[in-house]
């Protein structure tokens, strides 16, 4: 049984390893955004919904650019979601 278990564990950490590995790698790294930075934006790939918000709230924004490359990117927008305006 012992042996049956050392089979089986060894190839489940390697993969383990390697399904975490590639996620820390593929992660891009956030940026905060700041007044007049420009942006080389091609393609939206996603961006946080504040339809619902109140107030000042982060935004996440993560988009490709013209050399392909993945960028996330927060800052601050004003929510439009209070009521009295």
């Amino acid at each position: 049984m012992n042996r049956l278990l050392e089979n089986f564990s060894k190839p489940v950490i390697a993969l383990t390893f390697a399904i975490v590995s590639s996620s820390i790698v593929a992660a891009p790294a956030e940026e905060v955004a700041r007044t007049g930075m420009p942006l080389d934006i091609v393609k939206t790939i996603s961006i946080t919904d504040v339809s619902n918000a109140c107030g000042i709230v982060p935004v996440v924004l993560t988009y490709d650019d013209s050399q392909g490359q993945r960028h996330t990117v927060t800052y601050q927008v004003w929510g439009s979601a209070c009521s009295g305006g």
